[in-house]
């Protein structure tokens, strides 16, 4: 089995051997694809750690794309588009997508994101991000190397994000940590999830979970917070493709 295995699904030339050139200087391999059918072939066939997925497809809506993915592939879904419509964003947050990049873009914060996502995947027990750790079996967390004492609450909201793919909602947050289903939920879980943030943001208030307007929370991590990258790139202009 081929490892870090990314497919890109763009229908733009450019894109693609930008993408190629980015993805294997951090040393992933690359499927590359131009179309939806295309990509949900791979998806059936290939064993993929990541996707990379343009909205804007010749014979597909991305979002249905993005949906159909979901269904078969538990890995990151990164929508990097030249679309820049929030109505879009949401609709693919919501439908599977772990992240929401448009172009042009910085290749450091593309790598910097997909690194996080790679690292919080399904499965995954312990999560690191730039001196942040996560260990789900021990329910401890550090940062910087010094614990991070949370309340049995901000665990398991903690949990849910790092583990949940794209955004996840003031009702789904409610009810895998509270049960809940009705009633007053969106204050108790802005509450809590203000106070979370209060002891994970760093001095220069980079969080690491992103507030999706209208939508709900999602994990993003420091990187994909800042864009910062520890990918060393020799060219870290922004990609106008």
């Amino acid at each position: 089995m081929r490892s870090d295995l990314v497919l890109v699904c763009d229908p733009s030339l450019q894109a693609q051997r930008a993408l190629r050139v980015i993805l294997r200087s951090a040393r992933y391999e690359v499927v590359m694809t131009a179309t939806g059918r295309e990509a949900l072939d791979a998806a059936a066939h290939e064993r993929l750690q990541a996707v990379i997925l343009e909205m804007a497809l010749p014979d597909m809506d991305g979002i249905d794309v993005c949906r159909r993915l979901r269904r078969r592939f538990e890995g990151p879904i990164v929508v990097l588009s030249a679309v820049d419509d929030t109505a879009k964003k949401i609709a693919a947050l919501t439908c599977g997508a772990d992240d929401y990049m448009t172009k042009p873009f910085s290749p450091g914060e593309l790598l910097a994101r997909l690194a996080v996502r790679l690292r919080a995947a399904p499965g995954a027990l312990r999560i690191e991000d730039n001196g942040l750790v996560i260990d789900l079996a021990t329910h401890l967390v550090t940062l910087d190397g010094e614990e991070v004492h949370l309340t049995a609450t901000e665990f398991a909201l903690l949990r849910v994000l790092v583990t949940s793919r794209g955004t996840v909602t003031h009702r789904t947050l409610a009810r895998k940590v509270w049960g809940a289903r009705r009633g007053e939920i969106g204050p108790r879980v802005r509450a809590h999830v203000a106070n979370l943030r209060g002891k994970l943001d760093r001095p220069d208030h980079s969080s690491v979970i992103r507030t999706d307007v209208g939508s709900g929370y999602r994990f993003v991590g420091y990187t994909g917070a800042n864009g910062d990258s520890a990918v060393p790139l020799t060219d870290d202009r922004d990609c106008r493709l």
